[in-house]
């Protein structure tokens, strides 16, 4: 894969990192990895990655503790999507050599979290060039606040930035088929991309989709829940009833899947939205649970219901 970073892309990162030096001292000063992150590469370690072929040269490689994970093999080189924690990188690379014995080639961001970047140093030190959204580079360069979790993520190391990053979408021929990486408006994040192969038919959409749970959405980072439907919406566009869709976080699923999904996040936005509207504060509103009746099979994950209506209504 080949790509040129342009002038805006360069200036924009000289932005960031000059905003990087203007940050308030308390956020400069917060360098530490924070206790999620570790207990994330803890798991992560002692967790088995298992590779499903989804198609003749492309696989997926999970372990449920870091994001799903895209392999595509062939003699140009092997392509990843997403990286999950660094205590998978020996993990991910043993994955990779049981089907193929091509050489690294690119390895893709979905968006900035470290759940699906902290193996980036870790897999360009093995040969892996990184690519992301020119957003994703410029968040890995400063600290970012998660609040939802409590903690500043500290800037990665320089070794784990993308260096090849682009706006709105680039294309890419590679081991026999096609693929776009195209930015979605701000959804989970203002960094989210999807990637397709198209004559595989398979759909990485990163954490626009959690499978069978409701979501995270980053609202620090530009998420949001009319985004992510909007998101969800647009992945609808590219799939059609053949598409193997990777989610960010859980199975692989099709688009009936996907479409229950945005079906689901636009029934409790609604709820949501309906009692913001009457004059209920986000406490009030939590507490008249609108999201009961779909607790039972969303509700599953690490986020709850009454967590999941406090985002809705603080990013409506």
């Amino acid at each position: 894969m080949q790509a040129i970073l342009n002038r805006r892309s360069f200036l924009s990162f000289g932005a960031a990192a000059s905003a990087a030096a203007l940050a308030p001292r308390w956020l400069r000063a917060q360098t530490a990895i924070p206790d999620r992150v570790l207990q994330g590469r803890t798991a992560a370690q002692t967790t088995p990655i298992t590779t499903t072929r989804l198609y003749d040269n492309v696989y997926l490689l999970r372990n449920d503790v870091g994001g799903n994970i895209a392999l595509q093999t062939g003699p140009e080189g092997n392509i990843l999507v997403d990286s999950s924690f660094s205590t998978a990188a020996p993990k991910v690379l043993q994955a990779i050599a049981g089907v193929s014995h091509d050489a690294p080639d690119a390895l893709i961001n979905t968006h900035w979290h470290y759940d699906h970047t902290d193996g980036n140093e870790a897999l360009h030190a093995a040969g892996f060039s990184i690519f992301a959204h020119r957003k994703t580079r410029e968040r890995m360069s400063i600290p970012q606040p998660i609040p939802y979790f409590h903690l500043v993520m500290p800037p990665s190391p320089t070794a784990a930035l993308p260096t090849i990053t682009f706006d709105d979408s680039m294309h890419a021929w590679h081991n026999g088929d096609s693929l776009d990486l195209v930015h979605f408006n701000p959804a989970h994040t203002d960094t989210d991309i999807y990637i397709h192969f198209h004559n595989a038919n398979v759909l990485h959409v990163g954490d626009i989709w959690f499978n069978n749970r409701y979501p995270f959405i980053d609202e620090a980072t530009g998420g949001t829940i009319n985004g992510m439907i909007e998101g969800a919406e647009r992945a609808l566009t590219v799939a059609d009833k053949d598409t193997k869709i990777i989610p960010g976080h859980g199975p692989v699923g099709s688009r009936p899947e996907l479409e229950k999904y945005r079906d689901m996040l636009k029934a409790s936005r609604d709820r949501v939205a309906a009692l913001k509207r009457s004059g209920a504060s986000e406490q009030e509103t939590i507490a008249k649970k609108p999201l009961a009746e779909t607790d039972p099979v969303w509700g599953m994950g690490f986020m709850n219901g009454d967590a999941f209506t406090g985002i809705i209504y603080r990013t409506l």
